[in-house]
């Protein structure tokens, strides 16, 4: 086996070296230029391309900006109202050429009802090159050869997709765990018959049951999902730790959220350290992989059927609430600039058109089109002028795991009223013992630190924060409350007034029952 794995990992290598010189050969904005092209030539005869004269489009000698004047943007509710609803009910050619056999769903972390998400056939095929490049990747990584002949673990949503008129729909995790890829199909673990599993505790029982089965060498999916999974399994087999059952646990390949708050949580249940492997796949598509060990960022997959454009997160652009302002800047690959925020609209090969995704990014390589998460657009809090984001917050908890050496895997923050004026108030979970006030000062102190906005108006008319601190248990019960439990689903960072109501009383309850 040993042998294998060297040839698995040098064919990943020379994968990864191709790759490579491939895309060092075209600078990034060319890349986006041919993208945007293959775009609309093949999408110029649907009812969309005509609607819209992609054929104009195509024709002129500037297209990036030919196609920011012809088309407007668009969030869910605007694309689906005005197009997708038609791809729902099986009409061919709508906003992509054919007919559409596949839906994500997806609610994201604001509460929404489920969004139906069109996941056509060149979508899947872009999705797939994605993870054989993220493969290929794992190369240039310190890993044995012979890691790459075990099985890879993937926790998802269930493959027991719902039947539509004409479609399938669910989590994407478990519409790909219903049609793996070719070359993962003998290494896929927990197998159809356990991933078609609906019951989220049902499926992670019976993960925990059949676990000495299996030579598992890698670990795919949300983090806290991971961590639920790992700790039944220890708790089932009554282990120590995950590597007693699974001694050759390399390499863990997270997303949808930020790892940090999770690490320590992690590290507990391990014999020894992982590799580490960031991935940005949402519903709408797979867009980037963190690609070399030096840095947490993530490379932009910018010839993989996706065209960005990057529209500054500031007043000028986005309201309060987080929503699109009308005659936004928006600019290319070319011309963002490193350590500034950035929402993104995406075009992509699944029909979706100077799309909203709803995360905001920033590059910390432009040369190597290196990006990270900072946030969302509406998990954002600005009630007079602070600018808090996600990353604001997700250092300011950390902060707290360091100093008082605690593992805080969820929180969430709202604005309250406070007389006439506002405060924040912040949910910790945390199940070591630590007082609140502590907590408060150490978050509020490095906000203060990091973020100049938050610190002027904390000095003014931004009252001192509340922060309550609840078992983990009640974050994962709100999930199963909400019917979210497992797949891609995320807990809000931040709420808004009324769902916060909701979560107040839902904490009330549970603290007493």
């Amino acid at each position: 086996m040993a042998i294998i794995g060297a040839l698995i990992k040098r064919g990943a290598s020379l994968g990864q070296i191709l790759s490579k010189r491939r895309g060092q050969s075209i600078k990034p904005v060319q890349h986006q230029i041919r993208t945007l092209r293959w775009l609309l030539r093949k999408a110029q005869h649907t009812a969309f391309g005509q609607y819209y004269q992609f054929n104009d489009i195509l024709n002129s000698p500037n297209p990036i900006e030919a196609f920011k004047q012809s088309v407007p943007t668009f969030d869910y509710n605007t694309l689906y109202d005005r197009w997708w609803h038609m791809t729902l009910n099986q009409v061919e050619d709508v906003t992509w050429p054919g007919r559409v056999k596949y839906f994500a769903l997806s609610s994201g972390t604001s509460g929404a009802p489920s969004k139906h998400i069109p996941i056509t056939k060149d979508l899947f095929r872009a999705n797939s090159r994605a993870g054989l490049r993220m493969f290929f990747a794992l190369s240039r990584f310190n890993l044995d050869p012979d890691i790459f002949t075990k099985d890879m673990m993937m926790l998802g949503g269930s493959a027991d997709l719902e039947q539509g008129n004409g479609y399938f729909a669910g989590d994407l995790s478990g519409i790909n765990a219903s049609r793996p890829p070719f070359w993962l199909r003998s290494y896929y673990k927990p197998g159809n018959r356990i991933a078609s599993i609906r019951s989220w505790d049902e499926r992670i029982a019976e993960i925990a049951k059949n676990a000495p089965n299996w030579d598992v060498g890698f670990i795919v999916g949300i983090p806290s999902w991971l961590q639920l999974m790992m700790e039944k399994i220890i708790e089932y087999h009554g282990l120590k730790t995950i590597h007693d059952i699974w001694p050759n646990l390399s390499v863990c390949v997270h997303g949808g959220i930020h790892f940090e708050p999770y690490r320590k949580g992690f590290e507990r249940l391990m014999a020894r350290p992982l590799v580490y492997m960031d991935s940005y796949l949402a519903s709408e598509g797979f867009m980037a992989i963190q690609d070399r060990p030096e840095t947490n960022a993530m490379h932009l997959m910018i010839d993989n059927g996706i065209f960005y454009e990057f529209v500054p997160f500031n007043d000028n652009n986005f309201d309060t609430e987080g929503n699109l302002r009308a005659d936004i800047e928006t600019l290319s690959i070319e011309e963002v600039k490193e350590g500034e925020d950035y929402a993104m609209l995406i075009s992509t090969c699944g029909g979706a058109w100077r799309y909203l995704i709803g995360d905001t990014v920033r590059f910390t390589d432009k040369r190597r089109s290196e990006v990270i998460i900072t946030g969302r657009t509406k998990h954002y809090l600005s009630i007079c002028g602070e600018h808090l984001s996600v990353d604001n917050m997700n250092h300011g908890v950390q902060h707290v795991e360091e100093e008082l050496d605690v593992v805080i895997p969820e929180y969430t923050v709202s604005a309250i009223e406070v007389g006439s004026f506002y405060a924040h108030k912040w949910y910790i979970g945390c199940d070591t013992p630590c007082d609140a006030t502590q907590v408060k000062t150490l978050i509020d102190t490095k906000l203060k630190e990091i973020n100049d906005d938050y610190r002027v108006e904390r000095a003014s008319v931004l009252r001192d924060m509340e922060v309550e601190i609840i078992p983990v248990h009640i974050f994962y019960k709100w999930h199963e409350h909400q019917g979210k439990m497992g797949g891609q689903h995320k807990f809000p960072r931040v709420m808004k007034k009324e769902r916060f109501r909701d979560w107040e009383e839902f904490v009330r309850r549970s603290l007493v029952s």
